[in-house]
């Protein structure tokens, strides 16, 4: 395995160009197999999920075919398997996405259970429930989830709590499924809008109808078109604060200031620099960082993948903070890490009053007595160590701390950063950053 040595205490300066969002760019990938033609994708990132998404496209009998820096040509012409190898299931959580998909060709799928990040119990029984409703049935043993329906119907059906994969999955089922579909406190994220606008060029018919409700008329197929992903927001806000928190200076070229509204908000409040254009979003650092309070909320609250970023320059910032994480009951995994560096994080268990509006996740016994929240002291000067990567967006803070700290840090298990970032260690370079791969 790979691993990255930083050597930190160097701003950055520069610019960084974002390419296409990962939770878009796989998704999109799938629902082009619901089109008869070749559909050409545009924007892409060099991450594994894509990668990974594109070998699980291959094994299914399909055609994909780089063209270009940033470029796939996607073929589902010649799909002739509904079963997706188990050697895929640890490597991304994109597996079920497939199944409405092999609903629709072949009435079955066989599907590998989904890895990914370790960030708490996701509730993939929503997904289900939704496509039961529309005919299909499941068994499930400890490797497979197996599908079959011979159609599947429209139906009227209510998430129990926002999920954006979840909207996605029932979206993809309901474009070529009979009648109509209505998606009540559906997903409102913009990754989730990019797939709408992709099935729509296809020639689906899905609108949004009011405040958290997708409207679906099921067509009889779907031919093929020319799509831009939307750029990664996540890894706008990785290199934001990254420049913050280093005492930087750098340019996002190509981020979307209207996908990022929540952190921007928090941002005035801490001191934080930016300045929007049409180039992009600068970020840089102004003046000493001020502490703040925040609630991880879906799409257009502030996002559950910011908070361990914004733990970093929380510990840069003169006061007591609060993150309260209110999307996953299991996402303070880095707290540990950021201890070891010398932060003043301590977890606490928050006084809520409606818990069940307040958290997206459902409470079990379990989570329930889970401490839901971190309060930060800082400023914190950080120093440097040796740790292991847990997730994706955990792997980018400890990558975030080591640049900050004023000594060698080395991080190990950097595959599941390359996930969702890419070439993360030659772009901080390129703006001045000290840090290394070593194979």
């Amino acid at each position: 395995m790979d691993k990255f040595v930083i050597h930190g205490g160097t701003p950055l300066y520069g610019s960084v160009r974002l390419g296409g969002a990962k939770n878009a760019s796989y998704k999109i990938m799938i629902a082009s197999l619901l089109g008869s033609k070749e559909s050409r994708l545009l924007n892409f990132s060099h991450i594994s999920d894509v990668a990974t998404t594109a070998e699980i496209i291959q094994s299914l009998g399909g055609k994909t075919n780089k063209c270009g820096e940033r470029t796939m040509f996607i073929d589902p012409s010649s799909l002739n398997k509904f079963t997706i190898p188990y050697k895929f299931g640890p490597k991304s959580r994109s597996a079920p996405l497939f199944i409405p998909v092999l609903l629709h060709k072949f009435k079955q799928a066989k599907v590998p259970l989904p890895g990914g990040d370790k960030i708490g119990k996701r509730p993939l029984g929503w997904h289900w429930q939704g496509l039961e409703a529309m005919g299909a049935s499941f068994s499930q043993n400890d490797k497979f989830i197996k599908a079959h329906a011979d159609k599947l119907t429209g139906i009227t059906y209510r998430f129990p709590k926002n999920t954006h994969t979840g909207t996605e999955t029932l979206i993809m089922a309901a474009v070529l499924a009979k009648g109509i579909t209505i998606l009540e406190n559906a997903a409102l994220e913009p990754e989730v809008d990019d797939l709408i606008e992709f099935l729509n060029n296809l020639g689906a018919q899905i609108r949004r109808r009011h405040h958290r409700v997708i409207e679906i008329k099921g067509v009889k197929n779907l031919h093929s078109t020319i799509h831009k992903i939307m750029p990664d927001r996540n890894e706008a806000v990785s290199y934001a604060c990254a420049a913050i928190a280093t005492k930087g200076d750098i340019v996002v070229e190509n981020a979307n200031s209207d996908h990022l509204e929540a952190f921007l908000d928090k941002l005035n409040e801490i001191g934080g620099g930016y300045e929007v254009g049409k180039y992009g979003i600068r970020f840089f650092y102004q003046k000493p960082l001020r502490s703040t309070d925040i609630i991880t909320q879906p799409h257009p609250g502030f996002m559950t993948d910011w908070q361990p970023l914004w733990a970093v320059l929380l510990t840069q910032a003169k006061g007591i903070s609060i993150i309260h994480e209110a999307v996953f009951p299991s996402r303070f995994q880095y707290v540990q890490h950021l201890q070891q560096m010398g932060t003043n994080i301590k977890y606490f268990h928050p006084k809520v009053d409606n818990p069940k509006k307040t958290y997206n996740f459902i409470l079990s016994e379990n989570s329930a007595k889970d401490n839901h929240a971190i309060k930060i002291t800082g400023p914190t000067k950080l120093k440097g160590g040796n740790f292991s990567v847990h997730d994706l967006r955990a792997g980018a803070t400890l990558v975030l701390s080591a640049l900050v700290s004023s000594s060698k840090s080395t991080i190990s298990n950097i595959e599941q950063i390359d996930r969702g970032y890419e070439d993360l260690d030659g772009r901080l370079r390129s703006m001045g950053a000290q840090i290394e791969r070593l194979k």
